[in-house]
């Protein structure tokens, strides 16, 4: 009794230590101002001049959305109108800000100094990370990087008790598929708060135990002005008071008491993901090796030898031991890495958003020579005979001598930027990009012998993630508007174009490998084999595989006996080409599969956005 008295006083003293050390204070909480959307720029603009009316404000926090589609122009702009603040502001991006964006998120960091921050004020700690997901649908995720980030921070700040304010783009729930991995470490720390955007509604949470704040758009929507938060931390309480860019202060909408709420005696178990799946198939799939990055990963793999090729968010380019797993070496660009390396002859070819692609020795990491673009290389290089081709964000798509790195032929006319592997078919290269393009230039000349548009003005439906399928003549894409479309491959013409409420395709594709189905995962998690021969979307094969709702646009390869489905939270499945039926699952992680890479009949390596890298054995 007398213990538990004296841990009670204690609580008490530290309590109050606490709210003394921490002064009252005001900052501004600003969120998803779409500059580049309808209103975007002149809302930010308004709240800005609003802001600098203000006296007692003593900073302010963007937590993502900055931006529309992550432009470069975009930014520069955002940037411009931030910098005529008379506050410090600390700003963080959010998914507009890198799933659709021309150079790789890189240009977020290289403008704005960071895609993450820290600072201390008043007896506060401040920290916000990155929420992606960059460049690939699916949900969101705190970059691996980040995570090691935070674990730095943390280390070189072994205060534990003071308390810390944590700040994302996203809800800290499964719309991260990381979030747990977050939430376990600020709860290591007396984290009294947690902010975030991305819904464009105030709103309260209870995120583990963390109270949590999600803050209102600062577009005006259907108002005539836009808005933000301001934000009161004064004896023990954060108050959020919404106002309006026009001036007017609305009622305090929160109150959340700013407490230690000492997580380190919480024995409640929350929602973590389940690897028991791994458990089930044991008999049928194992792990030979697996390897944890650092950083995200974002790009397929290439294999040349006995090397697994690679590259992370961190513009690593690297190799990995076929046998072991050990990395062989190591290349560093100046920028994220999306781009899936491909090797012949000794020679890595892979684009960075640093402006260049790049030549490498596979044997050493060396480099042999690299080509200066106008903007990011996010396609991944297809390479025949000798010619690697891959298209960029500066509009151009090159033909380039894989030895010399050379310019064999540039095709200019490419609306939006490139972000996908071309399809080599019957001497046409096929392509989408992200302006609703979609092209078949020749392969000799770079000459454009047809283009085919979806029809839509808007770029989110385009035709640019997926992998276009070649077989019989005909030309097979998906995209994101849920249509499935048969083009004639000699002239772009539509043979059919069909969109079915329960067949929801996205960008998942493949071909099976007698040719006589077009593998397409739907957004509803079934796999299905479309004929290559019909007339019509006619559903030949199906398999018995139920994925839950799913919008991951890694592509589906089989190695003629087994169909590989990748996911959005890390579980890759294997199915019989024949019968349809599952023969194994194996969850890598919670982070999205890449696209597989099939080594023989009975090995793959595959890798998921969150770092790691699997060879599987079946």
């Amino acid at each position: 009794m007398m213990i538990k008295r004296t841990y009670s006083i204690i609580c008490m003293l530290v309590f109050a230590f606490n709210i003394l050390n921490a002064q009252s204070f005001k900052f501004a909480h600003v969120t998803d101002t779409h500059v580049g959307g309808a209103t975007g720029e002149e809302d930010l603009r308004r709240t800005v001049k609003d802001l600098n009316t203000l006296k007692g404000i003593d900073f302010v926090i963007l937590s993502g959305d900055i931006t529309e589609f992550g432009a470069d122009h975009e930014l520069i702009l955002a940037k411009q109108i931030l910098d005529s603040l008379s506050l410090p502001w600390y700003v963080i991006p959010g998914n507009h800000d890198g799933n659709w964006s021309e150079n790789g998120a890189n240009t977020f960091r290289r403008v704005f100094g960071g895609e993450t921050f820290f600072f201390k004020h008043k007896g506060f700690m401040f920290l916000g990370t990155n929420s992606g997901p960059n460049m690939r649908m699916s949900p969101g995720q705190i970059p691996r990087e980040n995570l090691v980030w935070m674990d730095s921070i943390f280390n070189a700040n072994p205060d534990s008790k003071m308390p810390l304010i944590y700040i994302n783009h996203y809800p800290q729930d499964s719309s991260l598929n990381n979030w747990f991995e977050a939430l376990d470490r600020v709860k290591s720390r007396n984290v009294q708060l947690a902010f975030c955007g991305h819904g464009h509604v105030n709103k309260l949470y209870d995120w583990e135990g963390i109270p949590g704040i999600m803050g209102r758009s600062n577009l005006r929507a259907k108002n005539e002005y836009g808005g933000y938060n301001i934000v009161t931390i004064d004896q023990g309480k954060a108050t959020y008071q919404e106002r309006t860019s026009d001036g007017r202060y609305l009622d305090p909408w929160a109150v959340v008491t700013l407490e230690n709420h000492h997580f380190e005696l919480d024995k409640k178990k929350y929602p973590r993901p389940s690897y028991t799946v791994n458990d089930k198939y044991a008999s049928r799939v194992s792990v030979a090796w697996e390897f944890q990055d650092a950083s995200d990963i974002g790009a397929g793999m290439s294999l040349y030898k006995d090397c697994i090729i690679t590259a992370n968010t961190s513009g690593d380019i690297f190799a990995l031991d076929r046998k072991t797993g050990k990395k062989k070496w190591s290349f560093k660009t100046g920028g994220k890495v999306y781009s899936t390396p491909a090797a012949w002859k000794g020679v890595v070819v892979v684009g960075s958003s640093d402006h260049y692609i790049y030549g490498i020795d596979a044997e050493t990491g060396m480099l042999r020579w690299k080509v200066k673009t106008e903007k990011a290389v996010l396609g991944s290089p297809l390479i025949h005979k000798g010619i690697a081709y891959m298209g960029g964000s500066d509009g151009v798509f090159r033909a380039l001598d894989v030895l010399t790195g050379k310019q064999k032929w540039n095709f200019n006319g490419v609306k939006g930027y490139v972000s996908t592997l071309p399809t080599y078919y019957q001497d046409l290269l096929i392509f989408g990009s992200w302006g609703n393009g979609f092209y078949a230039l020749n392969a000799k000349s770079g000459a454009l012998e047809w283009e085919w548009n979806n029809g839509h003005a808007n770029r989110m439906f385009s035709a640019a993630a997926c992998y276009p399928v070649g077989v019989n003549n005909t030309i097979f894409v998906v995209a994101p508007d849920r249509y499935m479309t048969a083009l004639n491959a000699e002239d772009g013409q539509v043979i059919w174009r069909e969109k079915k409420d329960t067949i929801r395709v996205r960008e998942s594709i493949g071909l099976s490998a007698d040719h006589k189905y077009v593998y397409v995962k739907t957004m509803d998690g079934d796999l299905l084999g479309v004929s290559t021969k019909g007339n019509q979307m006619d559903v030949a094969w199906k398999s018995n595989l139920k994925l839950p709702y799913e919008l991951a646009p890694s592509a589906i390869n089989t190695n003629d006996k087994i169909v590989f489905v990748p996911s959005h939270s890390g579980l890759l499945s294997a199915v019989d080409a024949k019968s349809g039926h599952v023969l194994w699952q194996y969850k890598i992680s919670n982070g999205m599969v890449n696209p597989t890479l099939v080594l023989d009949n009975n090995e793959l390596v595959c890798s998921t956005m969150d770092g790691k890298i699997v060879k599987l054995k079946f």
